[in-house]
């Protein structure tokens, strides 16, 4: 006869009290769950504490582009537009920009507009003595029979003829002349920044063939003008591009002009300059026709004070900044002015040159 209903409920309940004990048990001395690991150490290495020169920099924001912007028009007789530089392309002394009719514009390099026929006759002029000097640096007067001057001469003539075989023409249409609108003249070398005109199309003198940038790399940025005041061409300066150390340059302009711009609730913002900062980029840059960079500006300057790496501060319990030496002990420190370019800080506190302080390791 099997047990009362009741009899076998409790029979099983102290089993089951008895396995959630025994399980608990078990719990407590084999699955116990393990303390946590120790915090990782961070690598350290050690830097000296030096004494020196503290340069503080007020950053500004600045986009790296190309100096210059030169538009480019025929001036020779209507036709239609056959070749043209690419975008993003160089163009170097004697080389094409475009052509119409299948007939190149080339490049020379000088500060003078083309502006008349270049040939044998003319009146002398300035622009005669830009064309000569473009003639003897391709190599076309091999003899040196060109005196660079104003006049236009027989052996200008004949170095133009050489340049003219050059570009393949037949000996009778080697006229040593150069007419209107044969050659742009620009300052350098030009980088094409955009077409104008479609090849394929109908271009007429006057009208714009493409817009151009010299090769040089610039970066410009809007100063407050309370800042510009200390501000002068020749100044050095640092430029922070993404990717690369900071990388020295020159200011080389300065507006005279102030512009404001109005803020988002169309109010009157801080007046501003522009300044130009000429650089060169490091080899490995990602070569951008634009791009934001930061520019760094010396605001405050400090000789023979106490300098450490700005790694090696840490925050003190309570407030403030200590550094750890080598030995382990710590030394408290007030900072002063930061050197963003050198990576170091200028502090006060009980330490000399020469002792090591800790810092991440690289």
């Amino acid at each position: 006869m099997s047990a009362p209903w009741g009899r076998r409920v409790g029979t099983i309940a102290v089993v089951v009290v008895l396995g959630v004990g025994l399980a608990g048990a078990a719990m407590a001395v084999l699955g116990r769950p393990p303390s946590a690991p120790p915090a990782p150490q961070v690598s350290t290495g050690t830097a000296p504490v030096t004494r020196g020169m503290v340069v503080e920099r007020v950053r500004f924001a600045g986009t790296l582009g190309f100096d210059g912007s030169y538009p480019v028009a025929h001036q020779a007789a209507a036709g239609i537009l056959t070749a043209l530089a690419e975008a993003g392309s160089t163009v170097t002394r004697g080389a094409a920009l475009y052509a119409v009719a299948n007939q190149p514009v080339r490049l020379l390099y000088g500060a003078l507009p083309a502006y008349r026929d270049l040939r044998p006759g003319m009146t002398a002029g300035p622009d005669v003595r830009q064309l000569e000097k473009n003639i003897v640096a391709l190599g076309l007067d091999p003899g040196r029979y060109i005196t660079v001057d104003e006049t236009f001469t027989a052996a200008t003539a004949a170095a133009v003829r050489r340049w003219q075989a050059k570009w393949g023409l037949p000996a009778a249409q080697r006229t040593g002349a150069l007419p209107l609108g044969a050659v742009v003249f620009a300052p350098g070398a030009l980088r094409i920044a955009q077409p104008q005109a479609a090849v394929g199309t109908r271009v007429g003198p006057g009208m714009p063939v493409l817009t151009a940038t010299s090769t040089h790399r610039v970066v410009t940025a809007d100063i407050p003008t309370g800042r510009s005041g200390s501000l002068h061409p020749g100044d050095a300066v640092q430029v922070t591009v993404a990717g690369a150390a900071p990388v020295p340059g020159t200011l080389v302009r300065m507006s005279r002009v102030a512009t404001t711009q109005q803020d988002q609730n169309g109010q009157p913002g801080v007046a501003t300059v522009q300044v130009t900062v000429k650089l060169t980029l490091p080899p490995g840059t990602a070569d951008l026709d634009q791009a934001p960079v930061g520019l760094l500006v010396s605001s405050a300057t400090k000789q023979n004070v106490l300098l450490v790496p700005l790694a090696a501060l840490t925050p003190k319990p309570g407030g403030g900044f200590r550094v750890r030496l080598s030995t382990g002990d710590y030394v408290e420190v007030r900072p002063g002015l930061y050197d963003e370019v050198a990576g170091t800080v200028e502090v006060t506190g009980a330490l000399t040159p020469g002792q090591l302080v800790e810092v991440p390791a690289r």
